[in-house]
């Protein structure tokens, strides 16, 4: 049986609830538009493609592989990263909503979340480092033996960081963003 492979295709407005995607290889693909919600993407191997304006919301992504993949504008919630192929993995969000989502244990060196919605989303175990948080919603994320060194902080709000439970050396805060960093000493710190 031969494989299927997509390479440089455009995908939009596309009901993948309705119109299974083909198992195979997507390579510089463009999906626009198109509803993947709860959809099975799992097994799929994703290189340099874009997501832009799509529902991604808890789909199937077992086994997975997103190699240089972004998501502009896209509704992820429950999505879980943790289950996907960690060989090449390499994705950048910008105007996403990724509640509820699940990076545990992944590697997202020098990744890139650009004014995201990220509540709730469990990056513990994970590998931040050198990543940039642009003006980014961290309400209750998880970040639990993390490595953020030199990841950067200094424009997104309501994370909470246990220094002492995290590898934070060299990452970049803003001076408001600080008392993120001290939320288990339950401490009121005020401007004067």
């Amino acid at each position: 049986m031969e494989n299927f492979y997509a390479g440089g295709k455009t995908f939009d407005n596309i009901n993948f609830q309705e119109n299974i995607p083909e198992k195979g290889e997507y390579e510089k693909c463009e999906f626009k538009n198109c509803n993947l919600y709860k959809s099975d993407i799992s097994e799929i191997v994703f290189i340099d493609c874009t997501f832009t304006d799509c529902n991604l919301s808890v789909a199937k992504v077992s086994g997975a592989t997103f190699n240089n993949v972004k998501f502009n504008n896209c509704k992820m919630m429950g999505f879980r990263f943790d289950t996907c192929n960690d060989f090449g993995f390499s994705v950048g969000f910008e105007n996403c909503v990724l509640d509820h989502s699940s990076f545990f244990k992944k590697k997202l060196r020098n990744s890139k979340f650009v004014n995201s919605q990220l509540t709730e989303v469990d990056f513990t175990r994970s590998d931040l480092t050198s990543s940039k948080f642009i003006e980014c919603n961290l309400t209750r994320s998880v970040f639990d033996n993390t490595i953020i060194e030199k990841a950067d902080f200094r424009t997104s709000f309501n994370y909470s960081i246990d220094p002492e439970n995290n590898k934070i050396k060299k990452a970049k805060f803003s001076l408001a963003g600080v008392t993120g960093l001290l939320d288990k000493y339950d401490i009121e710190i005020e401007d004067k």
